[in-house]
């Protein structure tokens, strides 16, 4: 038999050490579980604890709930028992100052009658911030996520990664403190989805945002996160935790080093070992 759901922790050789427990927590599930309008379990009863500065990184097969989790943690679907809390605290006082969330969807969602420029400032725009600076604060996270020089184009003229990329940007004009992402470079090519990873590193390395990143790459989860949390399926539960290391240094590199390839093959079994576990039994 394994080990019970939630307890099997892994830690990467030569790994640094995962977020203090001390650190507060920003985001908190306690026991908090899914079950659908059909009765189907979404979610066995989750504990998972998302520290400030954390990037967490959800991997595990289709139907696993992973997308499921993420909704929950941005209040776009109700748990069936058990809490969930936000910085301590109810969902209400979120959008207070400091306590910012955002969410980016897998598809971009943008307003396609909209140039790039208004589509990034629309939540400020939304929000009564004065157009003129919404516009301001636009520009600056278009030119963040190199895309300024497009800033007048429409969506229909911008590539698949041009596009999330104005997503992101939208995501973070706001200055979250929290940001979700449900698989966003999930359809882009590899290339171009090395690249766009690269650059989240980095906007969220200077932002410090606190990330929760939903994924099916094993290479994505390692490049870009602290900790990386399996899922295993029927119910959806965590399996095991890989702990990264803080990501000081995510650059190109990083995919060249030992450290990444052991994580990586670290991670890959872990996801075998999940596969294999159906109902809480292994087959």
């Amino acid at each position: 038999m394994g080990m019970p759901a939630n307890e099997r922790s892994e830690q990467a050789p030569g790994a640094l050490a995962r977020a203090s427990t001390s650190d507060p927590a920003v985001l908190e599930f306690l026991s908090a579980d899914k079950v659908f309008a059909n009765g189907k379990r979404g979610l066995a009863p989750i504990d998972l604890a998302i520290n400030s500065g954390e990037f967490v990184s959800l991997i595990g097969a289709s139907g696993c709930g992973k997308s499921t989790l993420l909704k929950l943690a941005a209040n776009l679907m109700e748990s069936d028992a058990g809490r969930i809390l936000w910085w301590r605290g109810p969902f209400a006082y979120v959008g207070q100052e400091g306590r910012r969330l955002s969410f980016v969807f897998q598809e971009p969602t943008l307003m396609p009658w909209a140039r790039a420029v208004a589509n990034v400032a629309l939540p400020l725009v939304a929000a009564g911030v004065p157009k003129s600076d919404a516009r301001a604060r636009a520009l600056t996270l278009l030119r963040q996520v190199g895309l300024e020089s497009y800033a007048s184009y429409f969506p229909r003229q911008l590539s698949g990664g041009m596009k999330m990329q104005v997503s992101i940007a939208r995501a973070l004009v706001t200055e979250p403190q929290l940001l979700l992402m449900d698989e966003p470079f999930g359809a882009l090519d590899e290339l171009t989805r090395n690249r766009l990873d690269s650059d989240l590193a980095a906007l969220t390395k200077v932002r410090r945002c606190t990330t929760l990143f939903v994924t099916h790459s094993i290479q994505e989860a390692v490049f870009l996160s602290s900790r990386v949390v399996v899922m295993a399926a029927k119910p959806g539960r965590i399996f095991a935790q890989l702990s990264v290391g803080e990501p000081t240094d995510r650059e190109e590199a990083f995919r060249d080093s030992d450290h990444f390839t052991i994580c990586c093959r670290k991670l890959s079994a872990l996801l075998r070992e999940a596969s294999l576990v159906d109902g809480g039994l292994e087959r």
